[in-house]
């Protein structure tokens, strides 16, 4: 059904579920800044950092340094502004573009695919081989095993369904229940750290804070103000529910329990996987928490349009608390390593939610008004449209794949008792198989170049070396993708002459050439 949201409900949403994620995050600030260091790669810190420290350093080292890295931003990034915006070469490099890759997937639903782009080459180096290959063994896990075995042996609905499609509709499902389930575990896990936390903000309140004097850069806005400020937000998120969204109170209280409890719960996987892979699985946290409020409202009465314009609000609100928990651990760990207050950094990020809620509410009704949302000419959304998906089912009368979900969350019980990073895995599960092949390579990469001489000194060296270049092509590729995003704003349309066959190959050869630079570029580092 068309159901309109206004920009109230956006800005509100958004602007709340951000300090919710501020705010419930900053006690768990020296867990995963100070006490979890080098013990998460941080992916996009480290690049972030590394051209931060580049361009401010002095003499010949930084020079040298500053120069890999402009020499790599540039390569990564005009290599991605021509994939881009003309696709001389192919974005996505995949075996259904040949004769005998079409027949193997029409007959098993096997497919390889492999995005050639330079930034997540890049981020997989960084992440580097143990992470990025646990990653690839879900998404290997979710194409070379579950989509075969349900295009062979599932309804003949699915067995019509392209290998693509088998995974947005179904096999992605498994990867949700698997994310959530994994959520949980770590939550289980991290409940002594939740513990300390809450223990230290009621130590605070009573006034018995701790007679350690923390040093400038660990100090945090102290736990007594969080606290009230909480408390504050929450008060105003409930009279949000109940004066702007539900009306009902009792209905309003049930909808501002299920987003306390699932936003506090859920920050320390979005710090996690942030800190791991760079990657948010907050659209799965998002849908699981989709179906979880939509089940509950269900249950309570709440149901139909009103119950779905219900359920996105509260989802916008997690999602955004969410989002700006993963976010903020990247700049928290940025400062750690740059020396920076943490104080400040968390007082002036409310500042940047209030500026960005008004900003993403403003956008997303343009963007609505201009192009749409569902349509034949719509933007694709495919994040929105798949929990546009689970919602109507459960408000309007549907089947939910419950199954699905369960047996997502039964396996990452079964890899966190076999010792395998269950939330690494099921994100596998649930990114597409394109997206997950450069992190493994890039991974490999990083522990080829790290591991060929005898000389422990110049593995360092040449490991740091790619670490410098692997932040310039993530650096590099999103600078200059905002540039073929305007391009392609301003009604730049380029038709690629070339066949499917010629770009697929011209894709393999730059990509090639893509994986030799890094390489050769990291072998080039001597130890000191």
């Amino acid at each position: 059904p068309d159901i309109a949201v206004n920009f109230f409900e956006i800005f509100l949403s958004s602007l709340f579920g951000g300090i919710l994620g501020i705010l419930f995050f900053i006690p768990f600030r020296k867990y995963f800044v100070k006490d979890m260091h080098g013990k998460y790669p941080f992916p996009e810190a480290t690049a972030t950092t590394q051209v931060l420290v580049s361009g401010e350093g002095k003499g010949e080292k930084s020079g040298s340094q500053a120069k890999t890295l402009i020499i790599a931003s540039l390569i990564g990034g005009i290599y991605d502004y021509v994939l881009a915006t003309f696709k001389w070469w192919a974005e996505n490099v995949t075996s259904i573009a040949s004769e005998w890759g079409t027949a193997l997937a029409a007959k098993t639903k096997l497919v390889f695919s492999v995005n050639t782009g330079a930034a997540l080459l890049g981020l997989g180096y960084i992440v580097g081989l143990k992470y990025a290959f646990v990653i690839f063994a879900g998404s290997i896990f979710v194409w070379w095993i579950i989509i075969p075995l349900m295009g062979t042996y599932g309804a003949p609905e699915i067995a019509s369904m392209e290998p693509g499609a088998i995974f947005s509709d179904y096999a992605r499902l498994i990867g949700i229940g698997g994310i959530a389930m994994a959520g949980v575990i770590g939550i289980v896990k991290s409940w002594s750290i939740i513990a300390q936390a809450i223990g230290l903000a009621a130590r605070e309140l009573k006034g018995k804070s701790s007679d350690i004097k923390e040093v400038r850069w660990q100090l945090d806005i102290s736990m007594k103000h969080i606290v009230y400020l909480i408390a504050i937000a929450l008060i105003a998120v409930l009279a949000f529910f109940y004066f702007g969204v539900i009306n009902t109170f009792w209905q309003a209280l049930v909808a501002w329990l299920v987003v306390v409890v699932i936003a506090f719960l859920f920050t320390t996987v979005a710090a996690n996987a942030i800190a791991i892979v760079g990657s948010n699985p907050v659209s799965g946290m998002t849908l699981m928490t989709l179906i979880i409020a939509s089940a509950i409202f269900v249950a309570i009465g709440l149901k139909g349009t009103s119950g779905i314009v219900a359920a996105m609000v509260i989802g916008g609100v997690v999602c955004t608390a969410l989002s700006m928990a993963g976010g903020f651990v990247t700049d928290l760990k940025i400062g750690y390593w740059l020396g920076s207050t943490p104080r400040k950094q968390e007082s002036w990020k409310f500042l940047g939610t209030l500026v960005s809620a008004a900003t993403v509410g403003g956008v997303i009704l343009v963007l609505n008004d201009v192009y749409g949302f569902s349509g034949p000419d719509a933007l694709v959304a495919p994040q929105a449209n798949a929990m546009a998906k689970v919602i109507e089912p459960l408000m309007m009368g549907g089947d939910t794949p419950w199954i699905l979900y369960m047996v997502g969350a039964i396996l990452a019980l079964i890899l966190n008792w076999l010792g395998v990073p269950a939330l690494a895995f099921c994100l596998g599960m649930f990114i597409p198989l394109q997206l997950n092949t450069p992190m493994l390579i890039g991974g490999a990469i990083s522990w080829f170049v790290s591991s060929r001489s005898t000389d422990s000194a110049v593995n360092d060296a040449r490991r740091d070396r790619g670490t410098l270049i692997a932040s310039g092509l993530i650096a590099g590729g999103a600078l200059f993708g905002v540039f073929a995003a305007l391009t392609n704003y301003m009604g730049f349309e380029y038709t690629n002459p070339l066949s499917m066959t010629t770009s697929q190959a011209l894709g393999c050869v730059m990509y090639l050439l893509l994986i030799i630079y890094l390489i050769v570029d990291c072998m080039r580092a001597k130890k000191l």
